[in-house]
């Protein structure tokens, strides 16, 4: 169900060709420098990962990939096209084709579940109220939430409201959609449903996730391909599966994804 009113299209790209491309990207506020040249490749219909330790800029790059801050230096670039080198229109036009998940869900909490996933749709559509009420209830639906349209946040619980984030972000049938820590605060059975989710969305709906987490299983679980960002030397470490970085025996790397070596790393079960 294409809902949006289009945004001129940027060249598609087939399933495994670059999507996102960060180049030579810099992340400052004043003088004070995050990261610097980052140089990594989002490829169309992947789930990637924006990895490391804590301070370290990911939240802080996922701003700068979705049109929040501007880079101090760098491009990010869609399908070929340099958003942040656009003019004001064209940059909001690119946006409409994101989702984004924020790490509370960012739910309206005087709106109920089919109000909130409602609202970019009014705001960007021209669709008939009666119309939107469906598009809403056919979101709430993709993530498990059949039923739930007239529930307000505070009367479900944390899991049920990430995933209702989730079909917000959906709403505008994103190309993109982007996630910052999903799984903060969920139990880990509740984590694990969400990471099946995740993958049956990126399976069923083609879409390209971008994910910043430091959760060791939905890494392992969901990851095509992660960026690893290390706060000392305020750039990007390494970039790949997650097995291959395991693998490259970094020792920071390696502390990371093993949390110091006290547990082994978790098998990925295919999809």
């Amino acid at each position: 169900m294409s809902s949006a009113s289009e945004p001129a299209p940027a060249p598609a790209a087939d399933a495994g060709e670059a999507l996102i491309e960060v180049r030579a990207l810099t992340m400052a506020f004043g003088p004070k420098v995050v990261q610097r040249d980052l140089d990594f490749t989002i490829a169309k219909g992947e789930v990637f990962v924006i990895m490391g330790g804590s301070g370290c800029g990911k939240s802080t790059l996922m701003r700068h990939m979705i049109g929040l801050i501007p880079p101090a230096e760098g491009q990010v670039r869609y399908a070929g096209e340099d958003f942040w080198a656009a003019a004001p229109e064209r940059r909001a036009a690119l946006t409409r084709r994101f989702g984004v998940l924020y790490q509370s869900g960012a739910l309206w909490s005087s709106m109920t579940l089919a109000e909130n996933i409602a609202l970019p749709l009014a705001e960007y559509t021209r669709l008939e109220p009666a119309v939107i009420r469906e598009v809403a209830s056919f979101k709430l639906a993709l993530v498990g939430l059949a039923g739930f349209e007239d529930y307000y946040p505070a009367e479900i619980s944390g899991g049920m409201r990430k995933r209702a984030g989730l079909a917000r972000a959906m709403a505008l049938d994103p190309e993109v959609l982007f996630f910052d820590e999903p799984s903060a605060g969920l139990d880990p059975i509740t984590s694990k449903l969400l990471d099946d989710l995740i993958l049956e969305l990126r399976d069923s709906l083609g879409a390209t996730i971008v994910m910043v987490t430091h959760e060791l299983p939905q890494i392992f679980a969901t990851a095509d391909a992660c960026v690893f960002l290390d706060a000392e030397t305020k750039t990007q470490l390494a970039t790949g599966a997650p097995t291959d970085l395991l693998a490259s025996r970094d020792p920071k790397l390696e502390a990371f994804l093993t949390r110091g070596g006290t547990e082994r790393a978790p098998e990925r079960v295919a999809s």
